[in-house]
């Protein structure tokens, strides 16, 4: 027989770098109000030149769901969930991408990086060269940030450390509505006018 004790989700405690709350990624309680930054709904871009911003959409929804941006021969695809306040999401979501990951017939390693654990991750393309990845995440309070890096930002530690300071420079605004853990926090098109 089963104690109900064990049908409890495990809390597995927050992923972050201890100086996340003055690093970054930022929540929107800690950024500078002042700065200009790009809305975009759930996260908050700093501009700066040569980074350039696009938005993934759902063709069957036409959803905001994940924003790229790119940088110094690096791409970063970045994606804020809603969290629970007292636990992180990053350890369990690391299993599903090493689940997912090796479905498909890829090769994926755990390694410490400066958020914490990271997976690097070779997946496979059809009839290519596999594709080299690093998957990063920080949780933050009530929001998870997941990254993506691909291009020289995976294996050149110069590039690699320019395409984290731009993770690092992402404020996520987790707004006040009531939303269950792991929804994707709504993404939407800068205002007219603001320029990346």
């Amino acid at each position: 027989m089963t104690d109900a004790s064990d049908l409890q989700p495990v809390e597995h405690p927050k992923s972050a770098p201890a100086d996340r709350d003055t690093a970054g990624p930022l929540d929107e309680s800690e950024a500078n109000a002042v700065r200009p930054y790009v809305d975009l709904g759930g996260v908050k871009i700093l501009p700066r030149t040569d980074l350039a911003l696009r938005l993934e959409v759902e063709e069957s929804t036409k959803r905001v769901v994940a924003v790229g941006l790119d940088y110094a021969g690096s791409s970063l695809q970045v994606q804020p969930f809603a969290a629970p306040r007292s636990s992180g999401l990053w350890h369990e979501i690391r299993e599903q991408i090493v689940d997912q990951i090796s479905k498909q017939g890829g090769r994926i390693s755990t390694r410490d990086g400066v958020f914490g654990p990271e997976l690097i991750a070779e997946i496979p393309v059809a009839g290519g060269q596999p594709r080299l990845a690093r998957f990063i995440g920080v949780d933050g309070p009530r929001w998870f940030l997941r990254g993506v890096i691909s291009g020289q930002g995976v294996a050149d530690p110069a590039a690699a450390e320019q395409i984290e300071e731009i993770y690092r420079s992402i404020v996520v605004v987790r707004g006040t509505t009531p939303m269950p853990p792991r929804d994707l926090i709504p993404l939407h098109m800068p205002a007219t006018g603001q320029q990346a």
